[in-house]
């Protein structure tokens, strides 16, 4: 059991080396949102992932402070315009899967949109990016068919099956491929379900996958919410 352990974390500490993280956006039927004609993405730094055990989701001063429950997938080769049709050829650049919570300042986010400026510190803040232990690709065998959860203080706020995504993983792929190249270790949050809302100082999310039912050990997160000491207060831009 220590060797299994000492394994796993091994594992989930290379996911700090990440070259990259990619972000699909809108991807799950039944948001209240206008449903994309293709995937659009976005990035978050390799920085903002808090692996298990590492502490506390800290919630910067000023910030409305949400949470975003996603599969992910890590990345075990080099992809470079992949085509759609290629299911197979997606499958296999697959190493392992992860659940994960897209942290989001909120507030932050939503002025950027207004008045049409970049959003990436709205997502990019030190531990906005909990992550669990890799999850072995026998355990899901069919990604598009899991259910993925989080609750808040105990209540369940997100519980949703893949089988809602708007565009499926060979088309994420496909797309993400075409624009960059996609490298061993890059990690592809897949969407947020619906459900999605605030957490302040205080609380405990968690979250994970289930398989027919079953809850994927791996794929548990358990991680507090603390607000910062740093000097950092939100302002407007």
């Amino acid at each position: 059991m220590n060797v299994f352990r000492r394994t796993m974390a091994t594992s989930a500490s290379s996911f700090k080396q990440a070259g990259k993280v990619v972000c699909i956006g809108r991807n799950y039927a039944e948001l209240n949102s206008a449903r994309p004609k293709q995937p659009f993405f976005f990035l978050k730094p390799t920085s903002s992932i808090l692996l298990p055990g590492a502490g506390p989701v800290i919630r910067p001063k000023g910030v409305d402070l949400h949470y975003e429950a996603e599969l992910a997938l890590i990345i075990g080769k080099t992809v470079r315009d992949l085509q759609e049709s290629d299911v197979q050829g997606a499958l296999d650049a697959i190493d392992s899967y992860a659940m994960s919570i897209d942290m989001t300042a909120r507030n932050i986010q939503n002025e950027a949109k207004k008045k049409g400026l970049p959003w990436s510190i709205s997502k990019g803040f030190d531990t906005f990016l909990p992550i669990s232990n890799p999850i072995p690709k026998s355990a899901i065998p069919n990604p598009h068919s899991i259910e993925v959860y989080l609750s808040v203080n105990g209540k369940v706020q997100q519980q949703d099956s893949t089988e809602l995504m708007l565009f499926q993983i060979p088309r994420m792929l496909s797309d993400i491929s075409k624009v960059m190249v996609l490298e061993k270790g890059d990690i592809i949050l897949t969407g947020t379900p619906k459900g999605v809302g605030p957490v302040v100082p205080g609380d405990v999310m968690r979250a994970g996958i289930r398989v027919d039912g079953k809850e994927i050990e791996e794929s548990k997160i358990e991680v507090a919410v603390e607000e910062s000491t740093s000097s950092y207060v939100y302002a407007e831009t």
